[in-house]
């Protein structure tokens, strides 16, 4: 081995990479990842799955779920009431004829409210359409316009209907609904990635198309889980993370388990949905997969991540999670008092004392506790991965110094810039990836280039927050 060129060293140890590479890529191009809340400050939210389905007559037809933060919204006094109006478009691309769009709908969306709460309200407001297609691949694009801005945003997402008379065994894409704990409550489709962990059960939808032959097709389900990272970024001027940590993987999708596993024998010729329903599922990140006849000519597979997090994510509303994100402005022993503190009464009350004690004015503590947690939850918003974006170094580092004046990005290197004088070492943040985001790891994980040199900057920034000065500095 060690007579042997380089070149053939290199290609004998990148030869099992290539490998497997090659052998996973029909899985990974058969997981869908689910969106992410693709957050640009001061424009509507909007969060969309699309998913295709066979109906009992054999024709085919795309449901589309929409779901609208009605704080992304403007409000404006119109007839003794405050009003959002809106416009949601929904236009269908067939991708085997780029030039063939299918169908292209409007549909107002009107807001009122009373008193003027739903303009800071994280809660959304859902538009669910069906359009009837012929089986095919399919692009949706919908557009969501603020009628009383003219800003507009626009979400896409793709999906594949078999033909229900071809020959070839066949799986849908697999639909998430979700059931709130609430009584009556009725299964609503899941949007983005995350999903809110105020459920009372997560219901799987998905149909097999089994016209191939006569002989029975059996179907294997199974629900895993993946190990990930959980940790609150570290301080900056600590050391960086260890390759061989889950800080710096991120998340092991090698590393598996198996929370529930079934098998269904299909005996039938036709179209057949099938739901699996799991009830109580701890927060973490998932795969629910579908899959038949694998490892041969005929093999079917199909698959959907989704993370759980908090009930009320990405906002806080419990003691407990207003408390956790106070961990960058805290010394390590400030921060395991608080705690330690169970009683949410008793909590709240830590919390508001730390805040008050470090700024005796009520009013500008009031403003300072305002923007920190608008800060930790548009940090959820832009930079949620595996774990929740406060946690994350960009997050962290947006909560304690807001949006970067300028960001320079090149291949696997983000660069945060707080002056414009771009080699000023205190005003300059350099953040890598380990793992470029592509379709084997469907993350951005930047982590900050952490330096001694950065104690000071540091100390100072959580000064400023901890005595609300930095009211004066944005």
């Amino acid at each position: 081995m060690n007579n042997l060129p380089t070149k053939y060293i290199l290609k004998i140890l990148l030869a099992p990479l290539i490998l497997f590479a090659a052998c996973s890529n029909s899985y990974v191009n058969n997981i869908d990842k689910g969106a992410g809340y693709k957050y640009i400050p001061g424009y509507p939210e909007l969060r969309v799955v699309a998913s295709g389905f066979i109906e009992q007559d054999n024709t085919a037809s795309i449901n589309i779920a929409s779901e609208i933060v009605e704080g992304s919204l403007v409000f404006k006094r119109k007839n003794a009431v405050y009003q959002a109006e809106g416009i949601i478009e929904y236009q269908i691309i067939d991708l085997d004829n780029s030039k063939n769009v299918v169908s292209t709908q409007q549909f107002p969306v009107v807001l009122t409210d009373s008193s003027n709460k739903l303009s800071f309200s994280q809660n959304t407001h859902k538009v669910e359409r069906d359009f009837k297609v012929t089986p095919g691949s399919f692009r949706i694009v919908t557009t969501l316009t603020d009628n009383n801005t003219g800003k507009q945003i626009e979400r896409t997402s793709n999906v594949y209907i078999p033909d229900p008379d071809g020959d070839v065994n066949n799986i849908t894409n697999i639909k998430i609904l979700s059931k709130k704990t609430l009584e009556n409550a009725s299964y609503d489709p899941v949007t983005t990635y995350v999903i809110q962990n105020d459920f009372d059960s997560l219901k799987f939808v998905f149909q097999i198309t089994n016209n191939r032959s006569t002989d029975p097709l059996t179907i294997n389900t199974r629900l895993l889980k993946f190990e990930s990272d959980t940790s609150i970024a570290r301080p900056m001027n600590f050391n960086n993370y260890g390759p061989s940590s889950i800080e710096y993987k991120g998340i092991e999708y090698s590393d598996e388990i198996e929370v529930n596993t079934n098998r269904r024998v299909l005996t039938n010729q036709g179209n057949v949905m099938i739901e699996f329903t799991f009830p109580n599922l701890d927060r973490g990140n998932y795969r629910f997969e579908v899959s038949s006849e694998l490892d041969t000519e005929n093999e079917l597979y199909k698959a959907r991540d989704f993370s759980i997090k908090s009930k009320n994510y990405p906002s806080l509303r419990t003691p407990k999670e207003l408390a956790k994100p106070l961990y960058y402005l805290m010394s390590k022993d400030e921060y395991e008092e608080l705690m330690e503190i169970e009683d949410d009464t008793e909590l709240k009350k830590a919390i508001d004392r730390f805040w008050l004690s470090n700024i005796n004015n009520s009013q500008i503590a009031k403003s300072v506790v305002e923007l920190y947690y608008q800060r930790v939850e548009e940090a959820n918003k832009q930079f949620s991965n595996f774990k929740e974006g406060w946690k994350t170094d960009r997050g962290m580092m947006y909560i304690l110094f807001g949006s970067p004046w300028y960001v320079d990005v090149t291949l696997n290197r983000t660069v945060w810039r707080y002056s414009y004088n771009s080699s000023d070492p205190e005003k300059n943040f350099v953040f890598v990836a380990p793992k470029l985001k592509n379709k084997f790891f469907p993350f951005e994980n930047y982590l900050l280039e952490r330096s001694s040199d950065y104690y000071t900057v540091q100390y100072q920034q959580i000064e400023f927050w901890r005595t609300g000065l930095i009211m004066k500095r944005l």
